[in-house]
């Protein structure tokens, strides 16, 4: 790979409209990566599901207060009657349905359901969140894939240019230029070139294997991604933002909203309780009541009841208090953990504003190194032609041109994954944010009205299916680059 190809590759701007640039022909894209991670990716199935799971509570908590219609059968053969029974039956069933309809459970359920509702609020909160954080990682391989690959080019370009040094300085030593000292020198740092060229190819594999893990395919031609939209003037504005939007802290108030409920939830536990019911039973005893003895007796017989009924706790040994006291300690709770997250977003934006701006600023002094590196290298050959330098001179200003190209390529990949992960603090790196293609969105509030109001004991759904795509097949990553 050329250093004109690798600065190709890896110059990117900080501006805005991600995800909307054309991609060329042939290559994997930014877009294309987070559009299909965001269809096959396993962690952000699983978070949907179990959001699906917590969607359910609704219905749940709503069910106790809801009318209960049960029903009983049971058919028995008396075997062996007592001795002193003369009209028992021989076999009897038994039939009874009973209706109970809550009228007042000293607002347990209302309580409850309200706290269902606000953790489904806090779970739609943790998804944005568990999404962002995926693309996150992905933006960040995607990235290293990049990285990676200037450097096995950089590096492999270093060990053909150490060859031409190697074979130029044998051939001078042959004719007396140069002495065995200067061979040396240029075989030792051939030979460091080699081991560098097998580390950065070491690392382009696990580079594409990371990949492969987060996307679910291997990377092909990865195109340079487009500028990042949105990023803040200042770190003030950047906190203002996360504040608002972050989904972290977003959750982190829904929790500690559910668990004021939960107070009132446990307290209902020592409040009258008031109910309505019904009973209806049917016995047939199938001609054998009475026996012998009374044979005019009626064989089957019905009755129906229906009353209220009121629930006065008056002593349970201290169990309501105790759980409302704990519901109390686990609301404490979660006001410090709110306060806990707020601190958590306000520290990860500010680093993240810091880590951005750093490595922007460190782009530009890598680019003022390089090019001083190739002037100084251009000079040190240069004078080395007319006896000033040495070859120990122009193998240093060597390296000195690869160190500042490995630290030129990696601060623009640090960049970049900064300022994404700035945008992540903030509330704005999630499919919704970038526009990405390939279907609808997924939306949790469609599942959530969807189950909200249901009430029917059989109202299944589908057996659940993966929807994830496996690696299993994918072939092994080497660290080679096609075409070169």
């Amino acid at each position: 790979m050329s250093i004109s190809g690798i600065r190709a590759g890896l110059l990117t701007g900080l501006g805005s409209g991600l995800l909307i640039a054309s991609a060329p022909a042939m290559a994997d894209t930014l877009r294309e990566a987070l559009a299909q991670t965001y269809e096959s990716n396993p962690t952000l199935q699983a978070a949907r599901a179990r959001q699906r799971g917590v969607d359910e509570t609704v219905p749940i908590e709503r069910a106790a207060g809801l009318p209960s219609v049960t029903a009983d059968t049971t058919y028995s053969e008396f075997v062996k009657k007592s001795a002193n029974s003369f009209t028992s039956p021989d076999r009897a069933l038994v039939a009874q349905v009973q209706l109970g309809v809550p009228i007042y459970s000293g607002g347990a359920v209302k309580n409850a359901v309200k706290a269902a509702r606000t953790r489904v609020e806090a779970g739609q909160a943790d998804l944005r969140g568990t999404e962002s954080a995926i693309f996150s990682q992905v933006v960040a391989a995607y990235m290293d894939v990049i990285l990676q690959e200037a450097i096995v080019g950089l590096r492999n370009n270093q060990v053909d240019v150490l060859g031409v040094n190697l074979r130029a300085t044998r051939d001078r030593f042959e004719i007396g230029d140069l002495t065995r000292t200067d061979v040396a020198q240029s075989q030792a740092r051939m030979a460091l070139a080699q081991g560098d060229a097998r580390t950065a190819s070491a690392n382009l594999a696990g580079a594409r294997e990371t990949y492969i893990r987060l996307v679910g395919s291997p990377p092909g031609t990865l195109a340079a991604p487009p500028p990042l939209p949105n990023l803040p003037n200042s770190p003030e504005e950047a906190v203002a933002i996360a504040l608002e939007n972050n989904p972290d802290l977003i959750a982190a108030k829904e929790q500690a909203q559910a668990a004021e409920y939960d107070i009132d939830v446990a307290g209902a536990g020592r409040l009258p309780k008031v109910s309505l019911y019904s009973q209806g039973g049917y016995n047939d005893y199938f001609g054998t009541l009475g026996g012998s003895l009374i044979p005019d007796l009626s064989q089957t017989d019905k009755t129906a009841q229906v009353g209220a009924r009121l629930s006065l706790p008056i002593f349970q040994g201290g169990r309501p208090a105790a759980q409302r006291r704990r519901a109390q300690a686990l609301a404490s709770a979660a006001l410090e953990s709110e306060i806990a997250a707020e601190r958590d977003v306000i520290a990860q934006t500010r680093a993240a504003y810091s880590a951005w701006i750093a490595s922007r600023e460190l782009i530009d002094s890598s680019q003022v190194a390089v090019d001083a590196a190739e002037l100084s290298l251009e000079g040190v050959r240069a004078e080395n032609t007319v006896g000033n330098r040495t070859i120990l001179n122009i193998l240093d200003a060597e390296q000195e041109l690869i160190t500042a190209q490995v630290r030129l390529v990696t601060a623009r990949r640090n960049a970049y994954v900064a300022g994404f992960s700035l945008l992540a603090a903030m509330g704005r790196a999630e499919a919704r944010d970038l526009g990405l293609e390939g279907g609808v969105l997924y939306d949790p509030q469609v599942n959530y009205d969807r189950v909200r109001g249901k009430w029917f004991d059989w109202d299944d759904d589908p057996a659940p299916q993966a929807k994830a795509t496996r690696t299993v097949d994918t072939a092994v990553q080497g660290g080679e680059i096609p075409g070169k």
